[in-house]
């Protein structure tokens, strides 16, 4: 009897436990959409253009232009990493990250128009998993 108590109290203290690492696993999740699943959505819902979204993929070279007026406005086309044939145009009037170059793989945040740009109001930049030294330090 009383080792059934202790069975049913640990499978209830073992429930909420896990419980409460799902929904802590759930809530913290970031998911954001491929520009070929971005393209699907508005062909599919025109109601979209309205949503705020996040879209990853890869600045394509050489598009990267900021206007020199000093508005601070950044222009420039980002790709799809697997479907590099599937772009849009994405406007950003802030500070890019240091990390940001001309093919950095970005996390824009925004909304899409119904004029195919791209308004972001976030952009990050995606890091790679690892840093690697120059051949000439490894040569020391």
């Amino acid at each position: 009897m009383k080792n059934g108590r202790f069975f049913v109290g640990l499978v209830g203290v073992a429930a909420v436990v896990g419980y409460l690492m799902w929904t802590g696993i759930s809530d913290s999740m970031v998911y954001y959409l491929t520009p070929v699943e971005l393209m699907e959505r508005v062909d599919a819902d025109p109601t979209f253009h309205d949503v705020g979204v996040k879209v990853s993929g890869r600045v394509v070279e050489g598009t990267w232009q900021r206007r020199v007026d000093g508005a601070g406005t950044h222009a420039f086309i980002v790709s799809d990493l697997e479907q590099p044939g599937v772009v849009f145009s994405v406007r950003y009037d802030d500070v890019l990250p240091d990390t940001f170059n001309d093919e950095a793989e970005v996390v824009v945040e925004g909304t899409y128009g119904t004029d195919g740009v791209f308004r972001a109001h976030t952009v990050l930049t995606k890091c790679g998993s690892r840093y690697e030294a120059a051949e000439e330090d490894l040569a020391a």
